[in-house]
């Protein structure tokens, strides 16, 4: 029997013949909006070229997503309590579409910057629908093969979009040169949303929750304020400003403590925050998705610059740890239920482990295969033996009418973990440290995530 979705709607069960078709929609949407974090990175040379952009317009036409996305996140995810899972997926799907459009036919710098953080915006609304959804409509083993194919999702999206985004700027379709890698957005939007119409849950009648405005504006602001810095800050030379600004995120996220203490309907309830897990779950999707994000970003930097790599063979070159990654994370039930949570915390060793051998195959000046192969296929084993079984164990003691408000805690917690992963990792490198040094850092980072983890332990 599965649970009630907090819209009041009854339950999709996993055995129904539309499960299968919720989860294809949902998480489809996801792949999109996390593809185009990375599509953009492998077209950003030629943008460059065709528009005339500077280097402070080129970085907001690939961070401005991300920004917009990050700062929106929690707003999405309330919105989708308050007025229900399903219509905010569309709207918010109806409007990353419609921004993907606007995107691949902008003709300046200025026009491409303002409809990629409307696009981030449209993502922000979507995103947090979908481990909502699954929360709501899924329970038990359904819900743990749906968590696994979301972590699958997020780890090969990434992969994927670099891939992607090299072919397509390589093909220059029609003369067209980057311009597809948002258009190829559009077709795809529009078959889900006709999809999603018919094949969503109805959202049932809601619970009018206040907004809690200022906990909305005190989060976003905080996280904008940490986003923004660390985003832009290496292309500017780590300004005082970004300084000032990740100083005022502190406070202010100080200050969103004690708004949040006095709230009617928090944005986060303390009863979610108390639930067995959550804590130490969010702290180690944090990490993992801090490491996976360095990782990705500093490698493919390595292989670009020192090496001389295509965009499209840097690409591939990440293929073995996406596939590992999605193996560990689909099969992690088949561990007897008495050693899974063990198995957990191990995962995170296994990663370690993982990019030791990464900085054992780059000492010397070429690729070192098939050890860089290998490694890579280690830590991606290892990070998705970790991160579906997290979710999955912080998800068990959260009641569904809590539903919403946590989706947008981890989807927070695992975009922050990227985009700082991203600046700390990839500022290490881009400072002089070798990839030898910052894979180090990536194995010892991983090994403190995991004893951040050790309370997962505790049944």
């Amino acid at each position: 029997m599965t649970a009630l979705p907090t819209t009041g709607a009854p339950a999709v069960p996993a055995a129904s013949p539309r499960a299968p078709w919720l989860l294809t929609v949902i998480l489809t949407g996801q792949f999109m909006a996390i593809l185009d974090v990375s599509i953009v990175n492998v077209a950003s040379p030629v943008i460059r070229s065709d528009l005339g952009t500077s280097g402070s317009g080129l970085q907001m036409i690939i961070s401005g997503y991300t920004i917009a996305y990050a700062m929106l996140l929690i707003t999405g995810a309330r919105l989708g309590g308050r007025h229900g899972g399903r219509r905010l997926f569309l709207y918010g799907l109806a409007a990353f579409t419609a921004t993907s459009l606007a995107c691949g036919l902008a003709v300046s710098a200025g026009q491409l910057i303002a409809f990629r953080l409307l696009q981030g915006a449209g993502a922000a609304l979507m995103v947090p629908q979908v481990l909502s959804m699954i929360q709501t409509n899924f329970e038990g083993a359904s819900r743990a093969r749906a968590l696994s194919l979301y972590a699958t999702v997020i780890s090969g999206a990434a992969v994927i979009g670099q891939v992607l985004g090299g072919v397509l700027v390589s093909a220059d379709l029609f003369g067209s040169a980057w311009r597809p890698v948002f258009l190829v957005n559009v077709p795809i939007g529009v078959g889900l949303l006709v999809m999603g119409s018919r094949l969503l849950p109805a959202d049932g009648p809601q619970r009018h929750r206040p907004l809690d405005l200022p906990g909305l504006v005190t989060l976003s602001l905080a996280v904008s304020l940490l986003v923004v810095p660390l985003v832009l800050g290496h292309e500017q030379d780590w300004p005082l400003w970004g300084w000032a600004s990740m100083a005022a995120s502190v406070a202010l996220a100080g200050i969103f403590v004690l708004v949040e203490r006095r709230a009617s309907a928090p944005l986060v309830p303390a009863r979610v925050l108390r639930a067995p897990g959550v804590v130490p779950a969010a702290l180690a999707v944090f990490g993992v998705m801090a490491t996976y994000g360095g990782f990705l970003f500093s490698l493919a930097l390595h292989l670009q610059g020192a090496l001389g790599d295509s965009p499209l063979r840097a690409g591939l070159t990440f293929i073995p740890g996406a596939l590992t990654f999605a193996v560990a994370s689909l099969n992690w039930r088949r561990i007897p239920e008495r050693l899974r949570r063990r198995a957990v915390i191990a995962s995170y060793g296994v990663a370690a482990l993982g990019y030791a051998g990464l900085a054992v195959a780059l000492s010397g000046d070429g690729h070192g295969q098939p050890l860089l192969a290998i490694s890579q296929a280690v830590v991606g084993f290892g990070l998705g033996g970790a991160f579906s079984p997290v979710l999955t164990i912080a998800l068990t003691h959260v009641a569904p009418e809590d539903a919403p408000d946590t989706s947008g805690l981890f989807v927070m917690v695992t975009q922050l973990g990227q985009v700082v992963g991203v600046a700390t990792f990839g500022t290490l490198y881009l400072s002089g440290g070798s990839i030898t040094g910052v894979d180090v850092a990536l194995a010892v980072t991983t090994l403190v995530t995991g004893v951040c983890a050790l309370p997962l332990l505790r049944r």
